[in-house]
């Protein structure tokens, strides 16, 4: 028989020290004939990550020793941090950023390839029987300039050589060699514009030295995104665009690209890393790919003959870093009752196979809160999305009376997407009795590109109105308490916080992860890939400066009356310290109360097991000292500073 007790107050076995103790976040899954690779992080292990690789019925082995930690800084984000040939492997290694070789025979398995030069790899595409692997190379070698990116070409059998192919745009990615080596595609871009924004597709005839021969572009069209391009078996270019309204699959024809499988779903996501892959080809006439729409991702295999595509059952409702042969698939993939896992599908029987899981905690599924799908109607009468978590515990229910708490998500980005996976951050909250709404605010991916560019010119208002209208909605449904609202994000999404908090009176409680308060100063002081980011979300800086200035939560900090609790990385080169601590500073001097925890080591986003775990018992403390509910678990003492705001 369920007891009842307060919201808040439910003892879980979802604990802070679980979400760690069990966990690890898997990347850029490479199929290589019969072997797999993949990359680990492991926040019990200094958040290091691993390279990892597994013969198909053999047990996985780590390739190289703990001293590496195989991760790239290009773009501060990364992605795509190694390249795998006949008998080695290419990777970065993130203390130096310099360039490694790992090799399956010799006595030294590991060796220095380039030496500390200021550069940056990333996004490795490789010829493996010549050994030439092509990147994007991130030259910080300047004093006092912007880093400049340029697609280079490494040939891993002449030590210290690098070629430059391409040049002379701001951004590259996506590197890609045709199945016969004799050409080469690749992505660029120039500021203002972000990857989801408008990018160019290049390809050039490559020589018997691999080097270009003349640079041809392919595709460019004025608000047009180009995503993921591909080589078919034939020799064919591929890639993902959206020039009607959805990113969807084109084939290059000579006439005109040509869209393969006309859908008002997603084939693409935006570039925050690189190495995104949403298809792959199996043959010359059958690609597997991913789509996702309001309701959720699916996984199907697209005949290119005939244009039909077939859904392939799984257990799983989204899907990323696709991989393909002939005999199997490679992905990631997760549901609401399942962690992300890298899975092989058995192309012939279209039986699945879990090879590593990022969680392994076993908790009774009761404790799990399922997400339901909610729209709901907000400013200019448009419909915003959101996923909605309600308590979930077996061993308790809510007294009668009382309505649930409520914390509001706003994801980050804010050009991203929250979906519906397993997430042991959400379950934390709902299995002590509180209700969670994970927001899709007006800006995310996911929902075509004109949901897309909701955001443009309106970041600080579109976000704000949403996030908001997310509480009232479930409010007025009866489904959370309305005197106990709460908003949390990370990074853009602590911008939204902040400003909800600065410029509605609607919350009574706010945590900031890496979160924004001065649009100005990280116009001025963020890193390259994002120095212009602004000039789309909120206008051109600085000719509209006053508008950074109106949209600022630190110039709306005399609107903020609710306590909040600040949490940052000292190394952050995104979101500086100093945009928490001007927030912090100005709270402090009109009395609210406020907490700020600044972990050591920790970057844009924590990594750390014993900072992810410190983080979130932090969130607890808070919470429960404003919202007047006593944790069931003891919790390390956190320092508020109380202000004139209560005792």
């Amino acid at each position: 028989m369920p007891k009842t007790a307060p919201c808040g107050t439910w003892q879980s076995p979802i604990t802070a020290e679980l979400l760690t103790s069990k966990s690890i976040s898997i990347f850029d899954p490479k199929l290589v004939d019969d072997d797999i690779y993949w990359v680990e992080m492991r926040p019990g292990n200094e958040g290091r990550y691993a390279l990892v690789r597994q013969t198909i019925g053999q047990r996985p082995r780590d390739l190289v020793s703990g001293q590496y930690s195989v991760r790239t800084k290009v773009h501060e984000y990364g992605g795509n941090p190694y390249g795998v040939l006949d008998g080695k492997v290419l990777f970065s290694n993130f203390a130096d950023d310099c360039l490694y070789t790992w090799r399956a025979s010799g006595r030294r398995r590991v060796e220095q390839f380039l030496p500390p030069n200021q550069c940056r790899y990333a996004d490795f595409a490789v010829n493996r029987s010549t050994g030439r692997v092509y990147a994007v190379r991130e030259d910080h070698s300047v004093p006092n300039q912007e880093c400049s990116n340029t697609l280079v070409m490494v040939d891993t059998e002449a030590r210290g050589s690098v070629v430059v192919m391409a040049q002379g745009h701001d951004f590259y990615s996506s590197p890609v060699l045709s199945r016969d080596g004799t050409k080469l595609a690749w992505l660029a871009w120039n500021h203002p514009d972000m990857p989801w924004d408008e990018t160019e597709l290049w390809m050039t005839e490559l020589d018997e030295f691999g080097e270009a021969v003349q640079p041809e572009l392919v595709w460019a069209e004025s608000g047009v995104s180009i995503f993921q391009p591909a080589w078919s078996p034939d020799n064919e270019l591929f890639c993902v665009a959206d020039p009607d309204g959805w990113w969807n699959l084109y084939r290059m024809d000579t006439e005109a690209p040509t869209n393969v499988c006309p859908m008002e779903a997603e084939f693409g996501a935006p570039q925050w890393v690189f190495g995104l892959s949403k298809y792959a080809f199996i043959d010359r006439t059958h690609i597997l790919c991913t789509w996702s729409s309001a309701s959720g991702g699916n996984l199907g295999i697209l005949d290119l003959d005939n244009g039909d595509l077939d859904p392939v059952d799984t257990p799983y409702s989204s899907f990323s870093s696709l991989a393909a042969n002939e005999r199997h698939g490679l992905f990631l993939a997760a549901s609401p009752t399942r962690f992300t896992t890298l899975v092989l599908l058995d192309l012939a029987s279209r039986e699945v196979r879990e090879l590593r899981t990022s969680n392994e905690v076993d908790v009774d599924p009761g404790y799990y809160s399922m997400p339901q799908a909610v729209e709901f109607e907000t400013e200019g009468g448009q419909t915003a999305h959101a996923w909605y978590y309600p308590p979930a515990n077996p061993e308790y229910e809510v007294p009668a009376g009382e309505l649930p708490p409520l914390r509001v998500k706003s994801h980050g980005g804010p050009t991203s997407q929250t979906g519906n996976n397993l997430d042991l951050q959400i379950q934390y909250w709902t299995s002590r009795g509180f209700a969670v709404v994970d927001v899709n605010y007006g800006g995310s991916t996911g929902y075509g590109t004109a949901y897309r560019r909701r955001l443009n010119g309106t970041w600080g208002l579109v976000d704000v109105q949403d996030c908001g209208n997310a509480a009232v909605h479930l409010v007025e449904q009866g489904l959370a308490d309305g005197q106990r609202l709460s908003i949390s994000g990370g990074s853009a999404g602590g911008f939204t916080t902040l400003a909800c908090l600065a410029f509605t009176d609607l919350f009574h409680v706010g945590i900031s992860y890496f979160g924004v308060s001065d649009l100005g100063a990280l116009a001025r002081e963020t890193h390259k890939f994002e120095s212009r980011y602004l000039d789309s979300l909120v206008g051109r800086y600085p000719d509209e400066a006053h508008i950074y200035e109106e949209r600022s939560p630190l110039t709306g900090a005399e609107g903020i009356t609710c306590p909040v609790l600040f949490l940052q990385g000292d190394e952050d080169k995104i979101v500086l310290p100093n945009q928490a601590e001007m927030m912090v500073d100005a709270l402090r001097s009109r009395g609210v109360p406020v907490a700020y925890l600044l972990f050591a080591g920790e970057q844009h986003g924590f990594r750390k097991a014993e900072n992810i775990v410190r983080s979130l018992q932090a969130e607890t403390s808070f919470l429960a000292r404003f919202f007047g509910y006593e944790p069931a678990e003891a919790l390390p003492d956190l320092d508020i500073d109380m202000g004139s705001g209560g005792g």
